[in-house]
């Protein structure tokens, strides 16, 4: 088995002179529908060349649905430096119905249905084909999220596609170096009220897109160059349509602010959770 799955196909244009090597495959991007990549205009980062390889660099992190893992995806001897030739991408793959246990509360998933009623049962029973439904449900929505705040302009990792329960997106960071989560970060008092200012407007654009983070805190808020930058989106949350959402959003909204107050930045919640459920009615 290759570390890529057993499942993945060497694409027809694979060339004569080149092979993939150990931990290599194929660009999978070409055999992606217009649906399954990131908003236009892509960054000129993106290599959507069909003559690109995939090679692993290693494993990021571990988490209990996800892991994530660093690749880089190059044209082979492509003129270094040059736009849409190479670029480091995260891999967040969801993990296999054997690997994983879903641990996400049902408070999430409230008001969200899969189209076929078969999938439903299935992740309702949380059988084998359930929990494998209910991984690749997580990736997309993930995926969804990142491009729907991409578009409005958020400050999320650009999505740039995904295949079934591995989403592709910008690696945050500096030479293969994840930036560090805001939690982690050694801010000076200037740099932690600029944080949470960039955290407020990050909490009045979801609430603008009726949407709740479900899980937002220190620890998937990244501080990257001056910038909070959100991460981790599979539980997203439509405040009108899930009978929690309200609930979740004003949790959002305490877990940020007491961090911050915590730090010496000094916040009152009950007014920005006010101003935010206005922005959600708005």
């Amino acid at each position: 088995m290759s570390v890529f799955g057993d499942d993945f196909v060497v694409p027809t244009f694979a060339f004569a002179d080149v092979e993939p090597g150990e931990g290599q495959r194929w660009s999978t991007w070409p055999a992606t529908q217009p649906l399954e990549r990131g908003p236009e205009p892509r960054p000129d980062w993106v290599v959507t060349s069909a003559a690109a390889l995939d090679t692993e660099l290693g494993l990021v992190k571990t988490g209990k649905e996800a892991d994530l893992f660093l690749i880089e995806r190059a044209i082979p001897d492509a003129s270094p430096g040059a736009p849409g030739q190479a670029s480091v991408l995260a891999a967040k793959r969801y993990r296999s119905a054997e690997q994983s246990d879903f641990h996400r509360s049902s408070a999430y998933t409230a008001g969200r249905r899969e189209r076929r009623s078969r999938d439903q049962r299935a992740i309702e029973r949380k059988s084998s084909y359930g929990r494998t439904v209910a991984a690749g449900q997580w990736a997309s929505a993930e995926f969804a999220a990142l491009c729907e705040f991409w578009r409005r302009g958020l400050p999320v990792p650009y999505p740039v596609q995904i295949s079934y329960t591995e989403i592709l997106m910008e690696f945050i960071g500096d030479d293969g170096v994840a930036a560090p989560r805001l939690a982690n970060a050694p801010l000076s008092p200037a740099e932690l009220s600029e944080a949470f200012d960039q955290a407020i407007e990050i909490l009045h654009g979801f609430a603008a897109a009726q949407s709740a983070h479900g899980d937002l805190s220190p620890y998937n808020l990244l501080w990257h160059r001056g910038r909070v930058i959100v991460i981790d989106l599979p539980q997203i949350v439509d405040v009108i349509t899930n009978p929690n959402g309200f609930e979740l959003l004003e949790r959002d909204v305490r877990n940020v602010c007491t961090w911050f107050e915590r730090r010496g930045v000094p916040n009152d919640p009950d007014a920005l959770f006010a101003e935010v459920c206005a922005d959600v009615l708005a």
